[in-house]
């Protein structure tokens, strides 16, 4: 994924910043405040915060 698109995207609930999380197949686009992860599928990021993966405290992508 393109480094400067990265910055450019913001979680679009909260509209905070998102980490990077893994590469390849297993990328996803994480928002710390609201615990959610979003997928990138063959390089474009899926958004839509009804797609988007609920992280537990205790997941390994959730890194307080």
């Amino acid at each position: 994924m393109d480094k400067r698109l990265l910055e450019l995207l913001v979680c679009p609930i909260c509209k905070g910043p998102l980490r990077s999380i893994g590469s390849g197949n297993s990328l996803e686009l994480v928002c710390r405040p609201d615990r959610l992860a979003y997928a990138v599928r063959e390089g474009i990021p899926l958004m839509l915060p009804e797609e988007a993966r609920a992280l537990n405290a205790d997941d390994p992508l959730f890194d307080p």
